[in-house]
């Protein structure tokens, strides 16, 4: 089963792109959306090329044109359900998950903490939350989570940590912590599960040629809680994708 997960940045924008051919070639059997900046009746609409085989679920943000995320699956799921039951998180479609018969897999696009810092505090009780409803719906079974999570979990994780550590969002400590509150639970970040040593990149600023020179950072995960992890068959970071400032990042997992 291949699992995919793109921050697509405006998905009325990217499928004007290359969408559909790189939806191809990828071939996954379910793609998570961050960043759809569209209502549910328009990412349906944005998605109408898309083979009859796929379902499309979405949540979107009150503010039209702001955040929202959206699971594209060939196999069926069980239940999908949008938000985290929490009304100080769940205005803004952030979170979506779906429930197939082994795992939950929840797809996140993560709060930025923003340009001088102005959401950072909002950031650090997002993240605290998150982590408690992932811990709930572990208790059930197994959780698959993917997303943009707005954070360089290390310094291999970004082109250039120490003009950025402590200083730019993305890479402030407190968002670290809360990475590793995470790790803390158990989730395993599956692209250094597989590739401990390696510098990839998955955002690059629009400004100053950022991607051509691979100044970039990896700020999109898939994390699994560990009884996945001998499942795990592969993860890749789809460098060569474009249509957004981000790429996307997939993983193989045998579970059904």
């Amino acid at each position: 089963m291949r699992l995919v997960s793109w921050n697509v940045n405006g998905i009325r924008a990217v499928t004007k792109k290359d969408f559909f051919e790189s939806f191809e070639r990828m071939a996954p059997d379910v793609l998570c959306l961050q960043e759809t900046k569209a209502q549910d009746d328009q990412v349906l609409e944005a998605l109408t090329e898309l083979d009859p085989a796929y379902k499309v679920f979405s949540n979107s943000a009150e503010k039209k044109g702001y955040s929202g995320t959206a699971i594209i699956t060939r196999v069926e799921p069980i239940s999908v359900t949008a938000d985290m039951g929490m009304p100080e998180h769940d205005t803004e479609g952030r979170v979506l998950c779906a429930e197939f018969e082994t795992f939950y897999l929840v797809t996140v696009y993560t709060p930025n903490s923003g340009s001088e810092l102005k959401r950072l505090d909002y950031r650090q009780s997002w993240d605290k939350d998150f982590a408690d409803y992932l811990k709930t719906l572990e208790q059930t079974k197994p959780v698959v989570v993917c997303g943009d999570l707005n954070v360089a979990h290390q310094d291999i994780d970004l082109a250039r940590p120490k003009q950025n550590y402590n200083k730019s969002a993305g890479y402030m400590q407190a968002e670290i912590d809360g990475f590793d509150r995470l790790v803390d639970l158990g989730f395993v970040d599956t692209y250094r599960h597989f590739n401990p040593n390696t510098a990839k990149y998955s955002w690059w600023s629009y400004r100053a040629g950022a991607r051509e020179k691979n100044i970039g950072w990896r700020i999109d995960y898939f994390l699994v809680t560990p009884e996945l992890t001998s499942s795990l068959t592969g993860a890749e970071i789809y460098n060569d994708v474009y249509g957004s400032d981000h790429c996307p990042v997939g993983i193989d997992i045998s579970a059904t």
